[in-house]
């Protein structure tokens, strides 16, 4: 299991080296260099003062020269002002100091954000935090929910509470994000008037369920329906096991042999699944989250991507990798923990 863990630690750090390099070169493509450009400065500059703009601060370098040191590799050579001949910053609005030294991902320095004009640690950390209680909750309604409709499906196979619950799930699976969260915001917010169409109150002003409910539960919507359809297939298969015959036959009730016996074996696929949820959990999140101005990392990103903020679409392409193959891991890990067969190949 030891060096199972640690080849996939080594599998890891490949390929967010592999996709940080992909991403690093297209934000590096010349038209986004020049918006750049024409952000710290004006749209009236001329060619030569842009150019002169990307050459003092470094974005004429080789590129595997600029990927090294924003990886924190490579050491960084220092800017100096064209007046005074000192070490600058590469942004007036943030702190760095402009010196030669290593300052990268490495070190912990993720650059500066354009758009929001402070370091970009500062802006992703509360970002991510706002994320996590938006996750979080989601995971709490998805969870239960789905597991309870896909085992109540899955015991009595072909049933009317199966063809009705099965056909709820598939509903709720085909319908995505900016379809259900518009809908909901249309019933429960602008007609009925019983919850907050947006959000954005939640990161400032702290979370209620007068505002937090609707993005909760078109996340969790899709999810629910999702995971639901995967724990009912599951618990139907285990249902026509021979052990599960032999456990009838001699005596045991229903529910008894649906707890001691089906459960435990039912759940196996569902983890997997509910653990694979987190990737497309992010995908989701920027799409309800800047619906609902909800300003967590999902609204951050999209924020960089539309601003051509280069750091911070940087920073949060790395931890989205991050997070997508931490989640596979994990999901293998309990795969093998939960079944025996597997631990022991």
């Amino acid at each position: 299991m030891a060096g199972f863990i640690i080849r996939r630690l080594g599998t890891m750090a490949l390929a967010m080296l592999c996709l940080s390099l992909a991403v690093f070169y297209l934000v590096d493509l010349e038209p986004n260099l020049k918006r750049l450009a024409i952000s710290q400065l004006n749209m009236r500059s001329s060619t030569e003062e842009l150019e002169s703009w990307l050459q003092r601060n470094g974005y004429r370098q080789n590129f595997f020269v600029r990927y090294g040191q924003w990886l924190g590799v490579i050491p960084e050579q220092p800017r100096p002002d064209p007046a005074t001949g000192k070490a600058m910053p590469r942004f007036s609005f943030c702190p760095e100091g402009g010196q030669a030294g290593y300052s990268g991902v490495l070190q912990g320095d993720f650059g500066c954000s354009t758009k929001f004009k402070v370091p970009v640690i500062r802006k992703l950390v509360p970002a991510l935090k706002a994320t996590g209680i938006l996750m979080f909750w989601v995971m709490a309604v998805m969870v239960p929910a789905s597991l309870f409709l896909g085992v109540l499906a899955g015991m009595r196979e072909g049933s009317r509470t199966d063809r009705t619950l099965s056909a709820a799930s598939i509903t709720t699976a085909a319908t995505p994000e900016y379809i259900s969260g518009v809908l909901f915001t249309v019933v429960f917010a602008s007609w009925l008037g019983w919850l907050n169409g947006s959000a954005a109150s939640a990161t400032n002003q702290g979370i209620s369920f007068y505002n937090f409910t609707l993005p909760v539960i078109t996340m969790a919507l899709y999810g629910t329906g999702y995971i639901a359809r995967m724990t009912r297939a599951s618990m139907a298969e285990v249902m026509t096991q021979q052990y599960i015959r032999t456990a009838r036959l001699k005596g045991l009730s229903f529910g008894a042999v649906v707890v001691r016996h089906a459960l435990r074996n039912a759940l196996i696929t569902p983890f997997t699944v509910i653990m694979l949820q987190f990737p497309w959990l992010l995908t989701g999140v920027a799409v309800v989250e800047v619906m609902f101005r909800y300003q967590g990392f999902g609204f951050t990103l999209v924020e960089a991507a539309a601003n051509n903020d280069i750091d911070l679409l940087l920073a949060c392409s790395l931890i989205s990798v991050f997070v997508v193959l931490s989640t596979q891991l994990v999901s293998d890990l309990g795969y093998a923990l939960l079944n025996p067969r597997i631990r022991v190949q």
